[in-house]
């Protein structure tokens, strides 16, 4: 009698998932913390996500599904540290985390949807100048960061000396390239990406954000003076 094909485990968070999450927490190596987080840990993350926001119905979301479930996993990580032997089981922390955080993101944008809901039945006194002057300002705006990214490209290998930053930078700016396609530019699940696709830590991309908040600022400043922007344009400070 030939035997039974013993059936696979449909579970998504195991032991496994609970002791890589302690060998995270435990690892000095950022190398080593991204690959067991990779292999590991971020697909239980993404598969609770999902579990979580279907189980209990937290759709008052102004973005897409997946935006939402993206924003969960990167709350997940923020409090990936928090987790100990003391917490009870993983699978059960993880669950009433991401659970309180969508509890909260969804009551807040309830409470925003109705807000709007009362301000547009009494909208009677609109100021079409300034609506006129905020969209002339976002068009600016877009063009400029059309310059931005093709300057970045430019000087990517000038701006950056070590290749990972280079990377993260680049990643960037393809998220700046690729704007119109992003529903939401919530910081948690921008980071989530970036990381993903870089396989940096976050503390690396925290310090490439933060030269090229610089450098937008002042490249910005540049061209609200010009209405123009060179890719040949020298920046004040270029050794920084």
């Amino acid at each position: 009698m030939p035997k039974k094909r013993r059936k696979r485990s449909k579970r998504y968070f195991t032991k496994i998932t609970e002791i890589a999450i302690n060998a995270y927490n435990g690892c000095d190596d950022n190398a080593l913390k991204n690959k067991i987080y990779n292999r590991f840990i971020h697909y239980p993350f993404d598969k609770l996500a999902e579990n979580v926001i279907h189980t209990y119905k937290t759709y008052y979301f102004d973005v897409p599904y997946e935006d939402v479930k993206a924003n969960v996993v990167a709350f997940l990580n923020e409090k990936i540290h928090k987790f100990n032997g003391e917490n009870g089981r993983a699978f059960s922390y993880f669950t009433v985390v991401a659970r309180n955080y969508l509890f909260n993101e969804n009551n807040a944008n309830y409470a925003r949807m109705k807000s709007k809901e009362k301000v547009a039945a009494i909208d009677t006194q609109r100021n079409i100048t300034n609506e006129i002057v905020d969209q002339n300002n976002k068009e600016a705006k877009s063009d400029f960061i059309d310059h931005f990214t093709k300057y970045v490209d430019y000087h990517l290998y000038t701006l950056f000396l070590k290749d990972r930053d280079r990377a993260i930078a680049d990643s960037i700016n393809e998220l700046f390239k690729n704007r119109l396609d992003l529903y939401s530019y919530n910081k948690k699940a921008l980071y989530i990406l970036i990381r993903e696709r870089t396989g940096v830590h976050t503390q690396y991309i925290t310090k490439v954000v933060g030269k090229l908040k610089g450098l937008y600022l002042e490249l910005y400043t540049e061209y609200t003076k010009t209405g123009y922007l060179s890719v040949h344009y020298k920046l004040k400070d270029s050794n920084g």
